[in-house]
């Protein structure tokens, strides 16, 4: 009977050893992963490189966009070292007005979110 037993377990363990536990582990999490993400299909209605290009075109700046549009107005002024830095600084001016635009828009929505919440905190104390 022990006899038995034992080359029952040597048998089993020559099985586990065979399936190589791992790969099979491995495989089954990232079937588990593919099941269970979450995907909304209403984000991913528009091809990337059309988002990306929409995005890159918000912007209403004369300043290039793309590194095609930089290398093409590199060219323009080659061998020119003093129009191009004009035109960088010019450029440069301009990034950094639209950086400060964009920061002082977020200032603002964050200040008003703030002001709600403190409002509702106000109105939840004396409540």
């Amino acid at each position: 009977m022990k006899n038995l037993i034992s080359r029952a377990i040597a048998h089993i363990s020559t099985l586990l050893e065979g399936l190589q536990v791992k790969q099979f582990f491995a495989a089954g999490l990232v079937g588990f992963l593919l099941l269970t993400t979450n995907v909304d299909i209403g984000k991913n209605d528009q091809p990337l490189p059309a988002k990306l290009r929409e995005s890159i075109q918000q912007n209403d700046a004369d300043r290039p966009k793309t590194t095609g549009q930089w290398n093409r107005e590199a060219k323009k002024v080659e061998g020119n070292p003093g129009e191009r830095v004009k035109r960088i600084g010019k450029e440069s001016a301009e990034a950094f007005k639209e950086f400060g635009s964009g920061y002082t828009k977020g200032a603002e929505k964050t200040a008003d979110q703030v002001g709600d919440a403190a409002g509702r905190a106000a109105t939840d104390l004396t409540n």
